[in-house]
């Protein structure tokens, strides 16, 4: 399938590749069996059902980044996905600082860059 020009392609390119990052996520959280863990983090955030919400992002992980792959609703999932990044950082990496590696541990360099291109998404593929 040939597209349209560059920027078509560097779009495309940079959608597929964050959502199967996003997918990966999700997977290792499966494969590691770490959804219970997540669900436990949550509910003692004060978040009810945790275990259950823990579920529900992992299944919209899974689901929504083959979605936003293939670029179905691209602008809706990559909002959805980029507010659960933001929420993340609220709840874990901000206090770690900027850095996930080198100069800090956990930090928040790698969600903002993820953020910003699940924005860049969205505000490509919104259609008025």
């Amino acid at each position: 399938m040939a597209l349209a020009d560059n920027k078509t392609t560097a779009l495309v390119t940079i959608r597929v590749v964050v959502a199967a990052i996003m997918f990966v996520h999700g997977a290792a959280r499966i494969s590691f069996g770490t959804v219970g863990g997540f669900g436990d983090f949550l509910g003692s955030q004060g978040i009810p059902l945790g275990f259950y919400v823990a579920w529900g992002i992992t299944l919209f992980e899974l689901v929504g980044s083959v979605l936003l792959a293939v670029g179905f609703y691209a602008w809706i999932i990559a909002l959805i996905f980029a507010v659960q990044l933001a929420v993340g950082v609220a709840m874990v990496h901000y206090r770690e600082g900027w850095f996930v590696v080198g100069h800090g541990r956990n930090g928040m360099e790698f969600s903002a860059l993820m953020i910003v291109s699940l924005l860049a998404i969205a505000y490509a593929n919104y259609k008025k």
